[in-house]
């Protein structure tokens, strides 16, 4: 199955014992190693590198297998087949497979992507991520930063993944009173120094 690319005991382990998806993984793991990648076992999913430098993980979902690639956002996707997963995922992209059919149907533009994938990787190109000031802040958030300094000191004292990941919790529900309860909720955490999910 493999072409003498290095090959990881712990990914091999993953597939061998995988109750769905497993003649979806096992093609997909045949594609990225033939793409002379190497097979490491990161997040808990068979993952392949290039140089050190990922390029894509195998993992399954309930409706779905897919092949994420870290990157993808960085990709040109002529064929449109890259995905989004949510609308917070800035880097990247998944290509979703519904049976090991259409694996082998988009073989070719796989390959395609995975070696465009490498090329990104090569040239040293970063996806541009937005900062936490480019995220908006809720009038209601706003409000509690404007009225409790402590609390507008903790929140800039907090590394920019935090701060990005309480916008973004704070902006998700449609009703002004929900995200008022949540920004309630969460302000003990702030002033501590705590992310959401510390």
């Amino acid at each position: 199955m493999t072409t003498g690319n290095k090959t990881n005991p712990q990914a091999e382990a993953f597939i061998a014992k995988a109750k769905t998806w497993k003649a979806e993984y096992e093609k997909l793991r045949e594609i990225v190693l033939d793409c002379g990648l190497a097979e490491e076992f990161k997040w808990m999913h068979p993952c392949y590198t290039f140089q050190d430098k990922n390029i894509v993980l195998i993992h399954g979902f309930k409706d779905y297998c897919a092949l994420l690639f870290h990157k993808g956002a960085l990709l040109k996707d002529p064929h449109g087949i890259l995905i989004q997963q949510t609308e917070n995922v800035q880097a990247a992209r998944q290509i979703r497979f519904a049976d090991v059919r259409e694996i082998i149907e988009l073989e070719a533009t796989v390959r395609a992507y995975i070696y465009e994938a490498v090329e990104v990787e090569r040239s040293g190109r970063e996806v541009t991520f937005k900062k936490p000031e480019e995220f908006a802040i809720t009038e209601e958030f706003q409000a509690k930063l404007d009225e409790l300094p402590a609390l507008k000191a903790a929140f800039e004292a907090l590394t920019p993944g935090r701060q990005r990941a309480y916008l973004l919790h704070f902006s998700q529900p449609k009703q002004a009173k929900t995200r008022a309860s949540r920004v309630e909720k969460w302000l003990p955490n702030i002033l501590a120094g705590k992310g959401l999910n510390d």
